[in-house]
């Protein structure tokens, strides 16, 4: 599996958000998994094309609205939690017109795996070359670390670097 094609399934399933800015979660600290925690398994070929690829269990989002809850059950389920995207949604504050901003997900994620997810924005139109070495480092770094991240996307993305 390509990074890229890795990155579609694992971090963008949350791209279409009505939002302004893009924000990330992902873990700040490695934390130990509990025991009724499944071990995420990690693929980490660093020859080549540098796959890396976690188990993810998706689910589609059941309605239109549900972008932001859909995403965080699935980046759970690499934990193998199975949390009910309605009680999520409801925790987030989820409506018709969405979630408003990553910054309501992030402590759901911090709540159900007793880990210290953050929320990173970019704040500007477009990422500087910094802000998106930084992201694509910090992505690569939690998946190689075992745990899935939610992207909250604005606007189009295109990657040309792989």
């Amino acid at each position: 599996m390509r990074t890229n094609t890795m990155l579609r399934n694992t971090v963008l399933t949350a791209a279409g958000f009505a939002a302004t800015t893009i924000g990330i979660a992902a873990p700040a600290i490695a934390a130990q998994a509990t025991p009724a925690e499944k071990t995420a398994q990690v693929s980490t070929d660093r020859k080549g094309h540098g796959e890396r690829e976690l188990d993810v269990r998706y689910e589609a989002q059941p309605n239109f609205y549900y972008c932001g809850p859909a995403a965080t059950r699935n980046a759970l389920s690499v934990l193998g939690k199975n949390i009910d995207v309605d009680a999520m949604a409801k925790e987030m504050g989820t409506t018709e017109a969405g979630t408003n901003s990553i910054n309501d997900i992030t402590p759901v994620l911090n709540k159900e795996t007793g880990k210290h997810y953050r929320s990173v924005e970019i704040r500007d139109g477009k990422a500087d070359d910094k802000q998106t070495d930084t992201l694509r480092a910090d992505i690569v770094r939690t998946v190689d670390d075992g745990r899935a991240v939610v992207a909250n996307i604005a606007g189009t993305t295109t990657d040309t670097d792989g």
